[in-house]
């Protein structure tokens, strides 16, 4: 199972992929659901609270404003642009209820990402590529608000919305690029990000837990860039960040 949603989960086709996904199954969940059967957990959405954890795949990317091509030296940038790749995350669910449709959740977990830039400069000995990868280890702080459609039988679907404080345990803001050869020189990233975010999923009733799918895109707030005067900073007017996770809830 993880090879398939390993597959799915390429930068590419990510969108298309996932949402046709989604939509699919909610459609199909809510045909199922329209079938009179026994309710489970009758009483979840009456608790004020409760608990769970998250498993969720991501795929981090940036987005890129750069200055208008100039001449760098004897080099002139041709190519510049950002490439996403998967990652992992994990995490904790706290969830408090305001009536029957919305509530309010704190989901903080810990992701694993990866993103990179790809440059190509035309020099006098040719073009010449290379490709600067940035990892991340993320501890974030969403706050978000749920609201869930009417439960129709052992399901339900919702749209949800917020922001969220991160953390990059790996931020390299402030490293000193002493080296001449261009392979060694690294794009510095900023520790500290806000994030705006906005997704939907669907609710399954188990028998003794609740089960989600949860797609949620979160678009980054700050400029990330530490921008230290190499060549590979220097063209590079903003960088924010963009991640895409699929999620997978178990609630108690």
């Amino acid at each position: 199972m993880f090879l398939v949603l390993k597959s799915i989960f390429k930068p590419k086709i990510l969108n298309n992929k996932i949402i046709i996904l989604l939509f699919s199954f909610v459609l199909f969940s809510n045909v199922y659901g329209q079938k009179e059967t026994t309710k489970n957990l009758p009483k979840f959405d009456h608790r004020f609270m409760h608990f769970g954890f998250l498993l969720g795949l991501n795929s981090a990317d940036f987005v890129l404003q750069r200055f208008p091509p100039n001449s760098l030296g004897s080099d002139s940038l041709f190519i510049l642009e950002p490439k996403a790749a998967t990652g992992f995350n994990l995490g904790i669910i706290s969830s408090m209820h305001f009536g029957n449709y919305f509530s309010l959740r704190f989901t903080p977990n810990l992701a694993f990402s990866s993103r990179s830039l790809k440059y190509r400069f035309e020099t006098f000995e040719g073009p010449k590529e290379f490709t600067k990868d940035i990892e991340s280890t993320l501890i974030n702080f969403p706050l978000n608000i749920k609201y869930k459609s009417v439960r129709v039988n052992n399901f339900s679907a919702y749209i949800i919305f917020g922001a969220a404080y991160s953390l990059d345990l790996a931020s390299n803001a402030g490293h000193e690029n002493i080296s001449t050869n261009p392979n060694d020189i690294i794009v510095a990233i900023k520790r500290d990000d806000i994030m705006g975010q906005i997704g939907f999923g669907t609710d399954f009733y188990l028998e003794y837990f609740k089960f989600g799918i949860e797609l949620k895109m979160s678009y980054g707030i700050r400029d990330l860039l530490d921008n230290d005067g190499t060549p590979f900073s220097t063209p590079i007017d903003r960088l924010s960040s963009k991640m895409f996770l699929l999620s997978f809830t178990f609630e108690g």
